[in-house]
């Protein structure tokens, strides 16, 4: 039988069918809750529940630990109820009116940055636009109802084509085929726009943006979103990857910093090689960062890239520096050969 749930602080109420989760029935029934892999590895859906029961489903240990299932804590994504329930989540307006769709595009554009990263670029119909949040992400549907996730790099105002960078994964079903026998002109399928990592306008706060590898294509799109705003927020960028060859676009945020005054662009290699002559900072992404700011109580952080190195960050940032929790928001990028490229946060 449903059950009904009402969120708090907002006091909105929704219901859940028997085979629904509770991210699920919010989605169906207009309520914008924070989601990103919808399969309990991230946590960006995480929230309390104040009242009544729920079967947390199958997740990751990581995205929820079992020390916070004893406070009340749940992945929405993975939750159903098992009674009529009350519980805390904080909504996402800026969401709210934006409709997911299921379109065929054709590929535009294939560019290698890297040995291992495509720019693509791709082409919906002519009737059709993809309204979407800067920092957002698409699925490609695939055969055997197989999806592969991408964050989109463009900013929403410039949508006439939709840009990806598609690192490879060996052995990946779909990126294999990316970097192989896919051409200009052939047609795909997507479903988007998904998640709910994006930039919340509703702060003044300065924004440190922490990007890992590829992980730097949604927050080109936020960058470029917040450039084309004309935000007078502070804006930093961390890039970390492991060798100069791999900031594949190193062009642009220093073309940034000369054109932004409020933007600073630090790049971080793990691994510089003899020949990359490299005299920038080295080591981790997050332990620059780290380095860089003993207070982040006044900031806004957004990560996107590996698992460990978003989890590594956000733990170090609210245990050692302050940062309050709810102003961290991240994309997890998994890369294997089952599940390629996912965004997840």
């Amino acid at each position: 039988m449903p059950h009904r749930v009402t969120i708090q602080p907002s006091g909105h109420q929704f219901s859940v069918e028997d085979d629904e989760t509770i991210l699920e029935a919010a989605l169906r029934e207009g309520h914008a809750l924070p989601y990103g892999c919808r399969n309990g590895a991230c946590g960006a859906c995480k929230g309390r529940v104040l009242s009544g029961q729920v079967d947390c489903g199958e997740h990751s240990p990581a995205a929820l630990k079992d020390e916070e299932k004893a406070q009340g804590r749940a992945l929405f994504c993975r939750a159903k109820p098992l009674s009529d329930l009350t519980i805390e989540a904080r909504e996402i307006g800026a969401a709210r009116d934006i409709v997911v769709k299921t379109l065929p595009c054709r590929v535009e554009k294939l560019e290698k940055r890297a040995d291992d990263v495509m720019l693509m670029k791709i082409k919906l119909p002519a009737s059709e636009r993809l309204q979407f949040l800067a920092g957002q992400y698409i699925d490609f549907q695939l055969k055997d109802a197989k999806v592969r996730s991408f964050s989109l790099a463009n900013p929403p105002h410039d949508d006439a084509l939709l840009e990806l960078h598609i690192r490879h994964v060996p052995g990946g079903l779909f990126t294999d085929q990316v970097f192989s026998t896919l051409k200009e002109r052939d047609i795909l399928r997507l479903k988007g726009p998904l998640g709910s990592f994006f930039i919340r306008d509703d702060s003044d706060k300065p924004m440190i943006f922490i990007a890992g590898g590829t992980g730097f294509a949604p927050i080109k799109s936020m960058l470029e979103h917040a450039f084309a705003e004309q935000t007078g927020r502070e804006l930093v960028l961390y890039w970390g990857a492991r060798s100069l060859k791999d900031l594949y676009m190193a062009e642009l945020p220093r073309q940034w910093m000369a054109e932004h005054p409020n933007f600073s662009f630090i790049p971080v290699l793990s691994n510089p090689q003899p020949g990359d002559a490299w005299q920038g900072r080295t080591g981790f992404v997050h332990q620059t960062v780290l380095a860089d700011f003993a207070d982040l109580s006044g900031y806004q952080v957004y990560a996107c890239g590996a698992p460990v190195m978003v989890d590594t960050a956000r733990d170090s940032f609210v245990k050692m520096r302050n940062l309050p929790e709810d102003e961290f928001f991240a994309d997890l990028f998994v890369y294997a050969a089952d599940a390629e490229t996912a965004p997840a946060g």
